[in-house]
């Protein structure tokens, strides 16, 4: 019996290590299981992404493209990530005493990357669920839509779209409770313990980013909206709390500017708003510049000089033509559809996007303001409201939202701006390419061509010679026979501002304009040729004495010195003979006669035809240049002033008012060269 009793305790000893053995290897059970499990449900995610990536979405075509990249998002992103997150976890089957410690640091190893795609993924998911409720309210479009996804995915039922989409929120979700499930099943003395603790907080985290991401995104989504809203609209938009919340933030700046309270200095946001200012000033000069250039191009592309007739049947001219014309219909034109659509269409975009930051920018300094009042308030009182706490977490959201994302934001700003920059180089240089060989195509049926570049050079100043004394020889000859400087002819209707600007300037003040005259100034005048002015001063404010001041009955403005000539006002026969009436003194008498005057013609008022016309009905006359014209009516029936009632050698009808010009002399129109 002693003997029994001395056994007694070994036996309990063995039936604990071996319970204790037994738990371990359920533990160990479980733990593989929970592993398996890890790897299994992986294998069937991936598989169930594939199938979204490719099958379904390529079988959704009839949506608008901006309707599947915000319904699939970044899945493609998170099919990379998790198919090399799958691969590695397959690897660690092989190493079984290893492999819960690989798992483990296999998810440390990948928590970065996770939390970047599945954080865009979840950003844009409230958006996607937004399309789904109205594609619901289509019916034909959901039959069509369920179809395909019944046909693809079975189990999804009836939920469609919204069963799909919603399973990457729901495994990045899960990773920490598998995690946790393999953890619950290690022993805490060993070695993959403390690595699966750090994975699972890791896990945790990640899913806290997110949500922190996601609630950002839906903050700045509110704010990034531009809105075109009229006065009316504005003003319909303001109520009591509108006007306290605006008066209460002016009040905090307005402390802030005297000095009475500190301002809150963030030297990091500073210079990323500096940084972007700086990017969003380069985009705004960049789009006003390249839309200089296409309006200038446009103007370019008016001037065709190859549809021009010069009467010249062969030669270089015919052959510069057709040049002219290759490159007008050809070159040119494409130059200018690839310019729209590589340059200018993209730096529209670019500018469009600059919107969304430059509002939450706005925004931001408002929520600082508000935040900045609530730290006062939480000093002094210690609690805030509800609302105050939501607004102090509102302003918290937009910060980390502006600090986290504009550099990536100013740098893809700036590489957008450089590879616009370079199409633009890489399109001139094209067009300076294809306008070079087409030039050497024609040159080369030029009869010089095969000529070397110094005789080239000297045959064209021969030639060039051979011109210029030409036009001197013309220029001579034209000033020979150049009558001298008369007035213009007076535009029709004129009489009246001529006596007025005579009677109140006198005659030394009075000038005509030689040529039309296109004001580019904002104090500058557009003027036709034959324009009657007084001159008021001979040079403008800054002593310039090219640019004088006029008035033409109405207005005041500058006007070119170079294009006015002193108007001489020749007296009629009437006022001749008045002023010879004054001058005889009736106390005078004399027996001798005096000997009569030279007959004289006095000049007269005359209305010719500047330009010829040809009549297109019975209710207008025809017209030659030069001809002297009798207006009977200045405006047509219906009080048209373009349109005169004239009389030509006893034919009445209508002409153009501007084909016709008042002259102040008994000479005929033009001159006659000597023969």
């Amino acid at each position: 019996m002693a003997k029994h009793g001395a056994d007694e305790p070994s036996c309990r000893s063995g039936s604990l290590d071996g319970e204790g053995r037994a738990s371990e290897d359920r533990s160990l059970l479980h733990q593989r299981l929970a592993v398996q499990e890890l790897i299994d449900t992986e294998v069937s995610y991936l598989h169930m992404l594939q199938l979204c990536a490719s099958d379904i979405r390529s079988h959704l075509q009839q949506l608008p493209q901006g309707d599947l990249d915000v319904l699939f998002s970044n899945i493609d992103d998170i099919i990379k990530v998790n198919s090399r997150f799958l691969h590695d976890l397959q690897e660690t089957a092989s190493k079984k005493e290893e492999q819960v410690q690989l798992v483990g640091n296999l998810f440390l190893e990948f928590q970065e990357e996770l939390e970047q795609v599945y954080k865009v993924y979840c950003a844009s998911y409230d958006q996607a669920l937004l399309l789904v409720d109205t594609y619901r309210k289509e019916p034909e479009l959901q039959r069509h839509i369920q179809g395909i996804i019944e046909a693809v995915v079975p189990q999804a039922g009836s939920s469609g779209l919204s069963f799909l989409l919603v399973i990457p929120l729901q495994r990045i979700t899960r990773y920490p409770l598998l995690l946790q499930k393999i953890l619950e099943n290690t022993v805490p003395d060993a070695s993959a313990y403390p690595v699966l603790q750090r994975a699972v907080s890791a896990l945790q985290d990640v899913n806290t980013n997110i949500n922190e991401y996601k609630m950002r995104k839906e903050v700045a989504s509110k704010y990034t909206k531009v809105e075109q809203l009229t006065l009316r609209e504005r003003l319909a938009r303001i109520n009591t709390h509108t006007l306290s919340k605006k008066t209460t933030r002016l009040s905090q700046l307005l402390k802030q500017e005297a000095g009475l309270i500190p301002r809150t200095e963030d030297k990091e946001f500073d210079d990323l708003e500096e940084r972007f200012q700086w990017v969003s000033l380069c985009v705004t000069e960049l789009k006003n510049n390249v839309a200089a250039y296409l309006d200038n191009l446009q103007t370019f592309l008016c001037f065709r000089p190859h549809e021009y007739s010069l009467d010249i049947p062969e030669g270089p001219a015919v052959q510069y033509c057709n040049l002219a014309r290759d490159l007008q219909l050809e070159a040119f034109l494409t130059f200018k559809q690839r310019l729209e659509g590589l340059v200018w269409q993209p730096l529209c975009s670019l500018a469009k996007a600059l919107l969304g930051p430059q509002n939450l920018i706005k925004k931001r300094l408002d929520k600082l303001l508000d935040f900045e009042r609530l730290e006062e308030k939480l000093l002094e009182v210690g609690s805030v409201t509800y609302q105050e706490e939501a607004a102090r977490h509102t302003y918290q959201a937009l910060n980390s939202l502006l600090v986290a994302e504009l550099p990536q934001f100013n740098q893809l700003v700036v590489q957008w701006l450089g590879q616009i920059l370079r199409t633009f180089v890489t399109l001139q240089r094209d067009l300076a390419k294809q306008v070079l060989q087409r030039a050497e195509g024609s040159m080369a049926q030029l009869p010089h061509h095969h000529v070397p570049e110094p005789a080239f050079r000297k045959l064209v100043e021969d030639a060039l010679g051979r011109t210029s004394n030409q036009l001197r020889s013309f220029q001579e000859t034209f000033e020979k026979v150049l009558p001298p400087p008369t007035t213009q002819p007076l535009l029709p209707g004129s009489e009246r501002q001529v006596q007025a600007l005579l009677s109140r300037y006198g005659p030394g003040k009075l000038y005509q304009v030689t040529s039309n005259i296109s004001g580019t100034g904002t104090l500058d005048l557009t003027l036709p040729r034959g324009q009657i002015v007084a001159l008021l001063q001979n040079k403008d404010t800054k002593g310039n004495s090219s640019r004088w001041l006029v008035d033409t009955g109405g207005h005041r403005g500058y006007v070119p010195a170079g294009k006015l000539q002193l108007y001489h006002v020749v007296p009629s026969a009437e006022e001749l003979r008045r002023q010879v009436g004054l001058n005889k003194d009736p106390r005078c008498l004399t027996l001798e006669p005096s000997p009569a005057p030279a007959p004289s013609i006095p000049t007269v008022n005359q209305v010719i035809a500047v330009y010829p016309f040809v009549a297109r009905s019975s209710h207008e006359v025809s017209l030659q240049a030069g001809q002297p014209v009798t207006i009977l009516e200045a405006q047509d029936k219906k009080g048209n002033p373009e349109w005169s009632l004239v009389e030509v050698n006893g034919q009445r009808g209508y002409v153009p008012s501007g084909f016709l010009a008042r002259a102040q002399s008994p000479v005929l129109w033009g001159w006659s060269l000597p023969s």
